[in-house]
């Protein structure tokens, strides 16, 4: 549930969803968190006013990272948890996400339809705020039981010489990033939910250029760049040049499977590490990163885009880990939930290795990136999606014979030569395309055609 506040809704709004939340979501055991936003406050109190109403019994995190929220609802038994934050929307939106027991996602398809109708059918509040015995009460020691569960997954001494950046966008990373990264030149370490130096969307190009000049600038191994509720963790190279998140899965998947195997693993982990362990992907991956899954012993497994999906396909198959091209990386050893900063210290793992071995960030990453020309994500505005999606289906046929289709997520086509990849986005007004070929000129052309018939 995510929009402009005081357009898309209003805090009324929110005390409903808060009421109808244990309803839908069976349990009283609910945890809240919430990111720096100017309006994430009151949207806190008034969530808190309509979970207690509704009889819940409330924890409290406060200021904390997305990711916090689903580690202390899964290590910790909560019933239901709600974290207050828009993630990498601008400053002028704020939302709620929705988990259940375990940390598992309620999508709109297992849930969050019912409290749609549950407040859309119900008049505005007017009642007079009535006093409850359900107050929340924080959660103690969170930040530093948090920081002590990824230390343990961190050779710092892999990392001691490395040199690189880390910008936390203003956002909910900051509250971490002086202990996580204590060698690293931090910018943008202050929480503030204008978020005054750039975007909190490292997907966006301007939202990386102060990073990449501090990396050149400062004449250093790579830079991380965190999204506002600190998800999703991004990187650029020695060269400031930023790397395409779905080239990472591999990276991220061989240090996951390089950790695991030396460790003595718990119960629920230990069919996870076979021969070829799962990894999951979205539909978007590109294929240069699939087939370095597969050389390295790993199985690749296909899943629609966004974290509703993803999280219960890993647990599912057993995957070991995965990502998408949005820069979310999930894991299964952390209740197969998404981690902005288990991801990045992990893919700082392989860099600081490569560079040991006389290798640098974008030559570690040349034998994934250089296989294929990839467009990115291409947005079209289009009134009937499902047309233009068939549409460009039927263009793409001129491309070759196909080798094989996947619908699960709008349609990706593979031919012999490249695919592509177009659907509707789960979170946004956009027709989404992503092609890929085995030379820049057939992907510029086959892009050209693909616009054309998308938006004739």
């Amino acid at each position: 549930m995510r929009g402009t506040f005081g357009v898309d809704f209003d805090l009324d709004t929110v005390y409903k969803v808060g009421f109808a939340l244990p309803h839908v979501v069976k349990g009283k055991r609910w945890l809240v968190g919430r990111d720096c936003r100017t309006t994430s406050l009151p949207v806190h109190d008034a969530l808190v006013k309509g979970l207690a109403e509704a009889g819940a019994e409330i924890s409290d995190l406060g200021l904390c990272t997305t990711p916090m929220v689903y580690y202390f609802t899964a290590a910790d038994g909560f019933d239901g948890s709600v974290m207050i934050t828009a993630s990498h929307n601008p400053p002028t939106d704020n939302g709620l996400k929705v988990s259940k027991a375990t940390a598992l996602p309620v999508g709109y398809a297992d849930g969050l339809n019912e409290v749609e109708k549950l407040v859309s059918t119900s008049a505005p509040s007017t009642r007079t705020p009535q006093p409850s015995t359900r107050t929340p009460h924080p959660v103690p020691n969170a930040l530093p039981r948090y920081i002590a569960w990824q230390k343990e997954r961190i050779d710092f001494d892999v990392l001691k010489n490395l040199k690189f950046a880390v910008d936390c966008s203003n956002g909910m990373a900051s509250i971490f990033a002086r202990e996580m990264f204590p060698n690293a030149v931090l910018i943008n370490d202050t929480p503030d939910g204008n978020f005054p130096a750039h975007s909190p969307n490292p997907l966006k190009a301007e939202a990386r250029e102060q990073i990449s000049k501090v990396v050149r600038e400062e004449g250093l191994d790579c830079g991380v760049v965190f999204d506002g509720d600190a998800d999703r963790a991004m990187f650029v190279d020695e060269r400031g040049e930023f790397v395409q998140p779905d080239y990472l899965i591999p990276i991220v998947a061989r240090a996951t499977r390089s950790h695991l195997s030396a460790l003595e693993l718990p119960n629920h982990l230990t069919t996870q590490l076979p021969n070829h362990p799962k990894v999951i992907h979205d539909v978007r991956t590109s294929r240069g990163a699939i087939e370095t899954l597969r050389e390295d012993g790993f199985e690749p497994v296909m899943v629609p885009v966004g974290h509703a999906f993803a999280k219960p396909i890993l647990r599912k198959t057993g995957a070991l880990c995965g990502g998408e091209l949005a820069g979310h990386y999930y894991f299964s050893e952390f209740f197969g939930c998404d981690s902005g900063l288990l991801a990045a210290t992990r893919i700082l793992s392989e860099v600081a290795k490569a560079k040991a071995a006389g290798m640098t960030f974008s030559g570690m990453m040349k034998p994934i990136v250089s296989r294929y020309a990839n467009s990115g994500e291409i947005n079209f505005k289009v009134d009937d999606k499902e047309a233009a999606i068939a549409r460009a289906i039927a263009v793409a046929k001129t491309f070759g014979e196909e080798s094989s289709r996947s619908e699960i997520d709008g349609v990706r086509v593979d031919f012999a030569d490249g695919w592509i990849n177009v659907r509707k986005s789960n979170t946004e007004p956009y027709l989404r395309l992503v092609a890929e070929a085995d030379g820049p000129e057939k992907l510029k052309r086959w892009v050209a055609v693909l616009s054309a018939a998308i938006n004739p």
